[in-house]
């Protein structure tokens, strides 16, 4: 349930124009009061404050000390403090949380289930108001209608729904069916919010995951041989229609600016700055420079929290590699290695590296599949023990 209340606090408060009107205060006191719930139920269980080392989360308490130095003197006024306040209880509530990081799967269920909520919201609002969920604010991509979600919100939940589920099915942690369940319409969704940096997230996060899997896994080696064949027949049929769903109709001046984005970042990176501002940035903000997202994680890190931030999200994303690399192949390997490859590249086009944001929480939940002393052995995580049952994804 904790975990579930901060994906939830995650959502955020703005997009389309949903089918019952949600005044953005409304909204906020949703998500807000879903941190702080998760707060209290991670405290209550674990009353004793146990706790397990990690490095990933001592790094980003040190990203949040800096946050506060940054922002303590109001120059993006009483909101920086708010929004530290905020990273503050949500990362307290990962340090509780930690008591039940074993290296097991229950954390990688409930983000899907959750997230598997989040999307059945968003196709139930396709269904009842189609006009809502595809607006032309966005260019007819599919948003959110019943909760404000923006089409890069949906295609990031769908891209890692779709990935950990298949990653499930591969290590037979579900059966083809379930998978089949869950993963069908997620990607149908995905495709329907034209999403390119979701899109190349999960191609390049299962890339990289099978990979990790192929010297030790011989069923790794042939599942990546077969989609590889299928995939490559398939980009070369279906070449036209791909093209013209990645261009989503923009002018090629467009699309070489990254639809805008490096306007903006030409601008951050040209305005002056005092030399504090470059050490440690302008406080927590609300991603945005004058008006404009900023849709750059390492961009807004140097923005908000200058190259200490910057440094500081490297150690953490490193140290999240290195441990993956040196940890012995497994399904709780491979999944980390998908999610933190996901984080990786998207965070060229996407910010949120350096704040409570869903990618936050799919690297915590690395992390936790990364624990020392975890239960299964290659062979244990692709070949079920004799008599198992083979559990739903969705159970």
């Amino acid at each position: 349930m904790a975990w579930a209340l901060l994906i939830i606090n995650t959502l955020g408060s703005t997009g389309a124009k949903t089918v019952i009107p949600l005044p953005r205060s409304v909204s906020q006191l949703v998500t807000m009061g879903s941190l702080m719930t998760a707060f209290v139920i991670a405290l209550v269980l674990n009353k004793h404050l146990r706790i397990r080392p990690s490095a990933y989360l001592l790094l980003l308490t040190l990203l949040l000390l800096s946050s506060i130095l940054a922002s303590a003197d109001l120059k993006e006024g009483a909101g920086a403090l708010f929004r530290c306040f905020r990273l503050t209880v949500f990362v307290s509530t990962l340090w509780l949380l930690t008591r039940w990081w074993d290296g097991g799967f229950a954390f990688v269920r409930s983000h899907i289930r959750t997230y598997g909520i989040v999307l059945a919201s968003v196709a139930i609002g396709l269904v009842i108001s189609p006009g809502n969920a595809m607006p032309e604010e966005y260019g007819g991509r599919l948003s959110g209608a019943v909760w404000p979600l923006t089409p890069p919100q949906i295609g990031q939940y769908a891209a890692v729904i779709a990935g950990l589920t298949l990653l499930l099915w591969f290590g037979r942690r579900t059966t083809w069916r379930s998978a089949l369940v869950i993963v069908v319409p997620v990607l149908g969704l995905l495709l329907l919010t034209h999403t390119r940096t979701a899109t190349l997230g999960l191609i390049a996060g299962l890339l990289v995951a099978f990979l990790s899997m192929a010297l030790t896994s011989a069923r790794a080696r042939k599942v990546f041989a077969w989609t590889a064949g299928i995939g490559g027949v398939a980009g070369i049929v279906l070449a036209g229609a791909l093209q013209a769903w990645f261009l989503r109709g923009q002018s090629a001046d467009n699309f070489s600016s990254l639809t805008g984005r490096a306007k903006v970042w030409d601008a951050l990176l040209e305005a002056p700055r005092t030399t504090s501002e470059y050490i440690f940035g302008v406080g927590l903000t609300d991603k945005s420079y004058d008006g404009l997202p900023i849709d750059n994680s390492w961009l807004a890190i140097y923005h908000e929290q200058g190259f200490v931030g910057i440094a500081l999200v490297a150690a953490f994303l490193l140290t999240l590699v290195v441990v993956a690399v040196l940890r012995p192949p497994s399904l709780a390997r491979a999944c980390a290695i998908f999610l933190i490859t996901y984080c990786i590249s998207a965070s060229y086009t996407e910010a949120g590296l350096g704040d409570a944001s869903p990618y936050l929480l799919h690297l915590a939940l690395a992390a936790s599949l990364l624990v020392r002393g975890a239960p299964q052995t290659d062979e244990e995580a692709f070949i079920p023990s004799k008599g198992a049952s083979v559990r739903g994804a969705g159970a």
